[in-house]
């Protein structure tokens, strides 16, 4: 019997899955009662509190972790603000060997079950192909992932299952001197974004001058993609894409 035959990665996650959820389940039930006591006294936000403790509750005696509950947009931020441990989202990273690193195995088909019955993220890796493309030159390190039958590095795959769990994106801006990538969540407008730079971007708004990543590249720059057509003005409304490349206008 080989060492992994005797291991169960999906038993362990749910010990420690387990101990969180009951952890959470004695915080919530704790902080319910005075709450409804205020709610019966007809306090509005007490009313609301107790909805979204009442759902929290209800699905950790299903033994559901507190981020499965079904939130509108207007109870999002109240809800994280119960600060429950297992409403805070989980990425599952399952390191295994090198012939295993491009379909996985049975224990990370597994552990990605169980990720998606919780609303979580898994991503596979091995630690031992990183180690082995971090010695590499960069020239060689596309054609070793190639003949693993991998199109990128197992970091990359860890930072892109990370932000989508998260909800953010990426944008650029670029110039003569230097090219910075900046994080915004997913959704955000213009102004948003511009707010991530500076906060006087987001309060002088104007305009973004917008270019998408594939064109800014193919254009090798924003000359060539201003010559080939690619070059757009967006207003306050416009949602960031990942990968735009975006200059802001703005007044003082």
């Amino acid at each position: 019997m080989h060492v992994e035959d005797r291991i169960d990665p999906v038993s362990d996650a749910d010990t420690v899955e387990t101990e969180l959820m009951l952890a959470d389940l004695e915080s919530v039930e704790k902080r319910i009662v005075p709450v409804e006591k205020k709610a019966k006294s007809g306090e509005k936000e007490a009313k609301e509190q107790l909805a979204l403790l009442t759902k929290a509750v209800d699905l950790l005696r299903e033994g559901k972790p507190a981020r499965a509950a079904e939130l509108t947009p207007e109870q999002r931020e109240p809800y994280r603000q119960l600060n429950l441990l297992t409403q805070k989202p989980v990425l599952y990273v399952c390191n295994v060997d090198e012939a295993s690193a491009a379909s996985g195995n049975r224990f990370s088909q597994a552990v990605e079950e169980m990720a998606a019955r919780e609303g979580a993220g898994a991503v596979v890796i091995s630690a031992r192909i990183e180690e082995e493309l971090a010695q590499l030159p960069p020239e060689e390190r596309a054609e070793f992932l190639a003949s693993l039958g991998l199109k990128e590095p197992g970091l990359n795959r860890l930072i892109h299952a990370g932000y989508a769990l998260l909800g953010l994106i990426t944008f650029f801006t670029a110039g003569p001197k230097e090219s910075k990538a900046w994080t915004v969540a997913k959704g955000a407008r213009a102004p948003q974004a511009a707010r991530v730079i500076h906060s006087d971007f987001e309060r002088g708004f104007i305009r973004a001058e917008t270019i998408a990543y594939d064109d800014y590249v193919a254009g090798g720059g924003e000359a060539g993609a201003r010559d080939a057509g690619k070059f757009r003005l967006e207003g306050k409304e416009y949602v960031v894409q990942d990968g735009d490349v975006l200059h802001f206008r703005f007044n003082i």
